[in-house]
């Protein structure tokens, strides 16, 4: 089986229509902000990432809807610039944790030893 294409992943025109819009409205980095400095975010990312590759691939009907949830609901988006997203994003999704600290230098993950 080929590799779904981004438009089959959900990334077409629609996509691009309701990413340009939520940037508008969002235009700040959510990292850079939670550190207390700016930045221009280029990327909307999926806080929860709905693992739309791998629910095409099932055949699954209900992992299908599910992604498509996790793909349009607009409160799992969050503005990011290209370099959080393509760091610190992609670490977290392979770690677990939450990387960074806030203004007062606490750990932002809420697992961390020091939040405890």
């Amino acid at each position: 089986m080929s590799e779904p294409t981004s438009a089959q992943r959900g990334y077409g025109y629609k996509w691009q229509k309701a990413r340009e819009s939520f940037l508008k409205k969002h235009p700040l980095c959510v990292f850079h902000g939670q550190q207390g400095r700016t930045e221009l975010a280029t990327v909307v990312d999926h806080k929860v990432p709905p693992r739309m590759k791998e629910a095409i691939e099932s055949n699954d009907p209900e992992q299908l809807k599910e992604a498509r949830r996790l793909f349009w609901d607009r409160n799992n988006w969050q503005s990011l610039c290209k370099t959080c997203h393509d760091s610190i994003k992609q670490r977290m999704e392979k770690s677990g944790a939450v990387v960074g600290c806030t203004l007062d230098g606490l750990p932002l993950d809420s697992g961390h030893h020091w939040n405890r």
